[in-house]
């Protein structure tokens, strides 16, 4: 049913409506910290000035502070690009700068390699395309999302605009084939050169072919092949333009032509398999542009880094597979999205994980996703027909635990970290997986006559091991942690001797407890809002685990070793405990600093971690991207700003649906709106519009209820701060309203 919701307004003095935490509306300037500042600092010293600015934090305080993500440790240096067709198992990899497809990175074993590589120049004497960054403008995406990338490049009086894309259709797919078309945009005349570095004979048959006759590449009009030097060359005059079709795969004979009119078909049929694709999922418009296009970016994103029912970690490197925690993650987020029959698929092969050192990690987090996946659809069949897919890793947990002290075996540390520990966040995920699947059996089991006795035994008997469970948790907590630091340090490792890193980053140890204490957090293990739960957060806040509201990380070892940065993708749980907590400020710090620092320009591609220095004024360095999770983090937080379902009560069953509790300050100016259509949540689909008219001084929003019963509705206006609400309706019915607009 839909329900319109009113609130009036009227200008008032802005403390009313205030922060959250209590933090001040405005507050005097003050000079910015440098970057080597803010690297050393132990608290958040960007992310709190951006929470005084009169509408708190925003893209475009952070853009500026420090250079784009662009280079990576290989040969090639810019990164790269992955393109393919949906959930394809052929990827091809461009490079940003539009340089070269499927170039050597020569960095194994990090980075892999896939087909053969050619390299393309502009002008005569010819420079690489894209080769001085002052003269390139993007990449970036058609209408700013689709995987149709444009860059252009200024040489010798021309400028040369590019296009890449990957098209969908099946035989073309399975090669990895790739769309390239160059044109003239200005100037008089121009050329274009294309270096085909291939191991073998070449033969030039109306196409470049291998010595079995496979195609290699298919060139159109003004292509012409020079044999000596490998090299495809075209001359351009103004508004020309010259297309190839490069194979990753060489492919049988194909009639494919590369002339102007093929490139345009297979071009509209790639932007509309990706626009179907995206119809499927969540319509969410917000007031801004950018934050539009990196969501549905990333949803595109995600499919073509996964393949088939497999969410790969990342693509064309050594991540180039399924990770449990972090595939998970991304998982859910498409779940979020509408991407319900992926999700559904997508949980077989992540229960199929089996990585021995992390076992138990691995092991609370596969139980954690099915409990999500069950909450937000409700498919009982699904719980019922997998039992022998769930019921090994229930029972792995139950016969585990030691007897001595109730935990389970040693963990280790952290994936990269051969330590093995009594591993808090390993313990308290586990915990968290059994409390899950007792209350979701339990539900079953009162559903379902036939095998209700069977289910609700098991419910039972989970139910009570995770009692104990955490009972055991606790208190090997209160052994472990160390009261002689302000806030106290709950370790990770516990019954042991566990050094509070100070700052995090300064060990090894310390850098890697940024990066798996935010488990502990989702975990819920502590409680809501209880004192451990604050001592954790307090230690991140307060002893350099967080920049620009984004979770820190400095590798100790490699490459990058002693360089300071961030791993975004890792403070996902530390953005929902804030979110479930109503810090509102703070998480829209990491929501932006990901925005305009955790990812790269106009193309929204993170990696696994960045650093705040290393690099150059054009860019810093990041590693291994593209990464799922890291978009993954981002689609999760715009969705829990905007619709939020919790267990508040923590009694495993969600009661509690929150609308629009963090939404930014400015997306409610006058005239704005935000649109939000079949989103999922744990009560089923809602949808939500808003209308800000402050203007007349009122704010609307209409809402179509989600199916199954609430037992907590609540809708906050979060007003510029100029603003305060003074009463609110539905229909002829006056609501209570808080002092914040809720």
């Amino acid at each position: 049913m839909l329900r319109r919701f009113v609130v009036s307004l009227a200008m008032g003095h802005a403390a009313v409506i205030g922060r959250a935490g209590g933090e001040p509306a405005t507050a005097p300037a003050a000079a910015l910290p440098t970057v080597q500042e803010m690297a050393a600092a132990e608290t958040d010293v960007w992310g709190e000035a951006a929470m005084r600015q009169p509408d708190g934090a925003s893209y475009d305080f952070f853009a500026g502070l420090l250079p784009p993500l662009r280079w990576v440790n290989t040969e090639f240096r810019h990164y790269p690009i992955m393109l393919s067709a949906p959930l394809a198992a052929q990827k091809v990899r461009l490079i940003s700068n539009g340089s070269a497809i499927n170039p050597r990175a020569n960095k194994p074993p990090m980075w892999k390699e896939s087909g053969f590589a050619v390299a393309f120049s502009v002008g005569e004497p010819d420079e690489p395309y894209g080769g001085n960054i002052e003269r390139l403008d993007g990449p970036r995406y058609a209408e700013g999302w689709l995987p149709i990338v444009q860059t252009t490049y200024r040489s010798g009086g021309a400028t040369y605009a590019q296009e890449v894309f990957a098209p969908v259709e099946p035989d073309l797919t399975a090669a990895g084939a790739v769309f390239v078309r160059f044109t003239l945009a200005k100037g008089d005349a121009g050329r274009v050169t294309a270096r085909v570095d291939f191991d073998h004979p070449i033969h030039m048959e109306q196409q470049l072919r291998d010595e079995a006759g496979r195609c290699l590449v298919v060139f159109g009009p003004h292509w012409k092949w020079n044999e000596s030097s490998r090299e495809l060359r075209a001359d351009l005059r103004g508004g020309d333009s010259c297309v190839l079709v490069i194979f990753t795969v060489p492919a049988a004979k194909t009639a494919l032509a590369a002339t102007a009119e093929v490139y345009e078909q297979h071009r509209q049929t790639c932007a509309t398999c990706w626009r179907d694709r995206l119809a499927r999922a969540v319509r969410l418009e917000t007031p801004e542009p950018m934050v539009n296009d990196a969501w549905r970016s990333m949803v595109v994103g995600n499919e073509m880094v996964a393949v088939g029912d497999r969410m790969h970690y990342s693509a064309g490197n050594a991540y180039d597979h399924l990770y449990e925690a972090e595939s998970g993650d991304a998982v859910r987020a498409m779940m979020l999205y509408g991407y319900i029959d992926e999700a559904r698929r997508m949980i077989g092969p992540l229960f199929e994980f089996d990585r021995q050192a992390t076992r138990f990690h691995v092991a609370g987090h596969k139980l954690q996703l099915l409990a999500h996946y069950y909450w937000i659809t409700r498919d009982a069949a699904y719980i019922r027909e997998r039992r022998s897919m769930w019921r090994p890793v229930v029972d792995l947990i139950v016969t585990s635990r030691q007897p001595a002290h109730g935990l389970l075996p040693p963990d280790r540390y952290a994936g990269d970290i051969a330590e093995d520990v009594y591993s808090l966040h390993s313990n308290a995920n586990c915990w968290r997986g059994l409390r899950d699947m007792s209350v979701i059996l339990d539900e079953i089991g009162k559903g379902d006559e036939a095998g209700s006795a069977e289910f609700l035994a098991e419910a039972r008997r989970v139910r009570d091991v995770a009692a104990d469970f955490r009972k055991s948790i606790l208190d090997a907590v209160a052994r472990s942690e160390r009261h002689d630091v302000r806030p106290p340090y709950i370790p990770v490792a516990l019954l042991g001797r566990e050094p509070p890193p100070i700052p995090l980053t300064s060990t090894r140890n310390g850098s890697y407890y940024c990066l798996v204490a935010p488990y502990t957090l989702g975990s819920d293990i502590f409680g809501h809002g209880s004192q451990r739960e604050q001592w954790l957060l307090d230690w991140f806040q307060q002893h350099g685990g967080i920049a620009m509201g984004m979770v820190r990380s400095t590798p100790h070892q490699g490459q990058f070793k002693d360089e300071p940065g961030v791993n975004v993708l890792y403070g996902l749980r530390y953005q929902l405990t804030l979110l479930r907590r109503d810090e509102r400020e703070k998480v829209l710090v990491g929501f932006y600093g990901q925005l305009a620092q955790g990812m790269t320009r106009e193309t929204f591609i993170g990696g696994e971690g960045s650093r705040f220095v290393h690099g150059d004024e054009q860019g810093r360095s990041f590693y291994l991207p593209p990464n799922t999770t890291s978009n993954a983090i981002f689609m999760q937080t715009l969705r829990y700003l905007l619709v939020q379902d919790w267990d508040l009560d923590e009694d495993g069953l969600p009661d509690t649906l929150r609308l629009l509790y963090a939404a930014p300050r400015r997306w409610l100016d006058d005239g704005r709106t935000i649109r939000l259509e079949r989103v999922p949540t744990a009560f089923g689909e809602i949808s939500i519009e808003t209308e800000s008219r402050l203007a007349h001084g009122e704010f609307a929003v209409n809402v179509a209820a989600p199916p199954r019963p609430v037992r907590h509705l609540s809708l906050r206006a979060p007003l510029p701060r100029a603003w305060t609400a003074v009463s609110a309706h539905v229909g002829g019915e006056i609501l209570a309203l808080g002092p914040d607009a809720t």
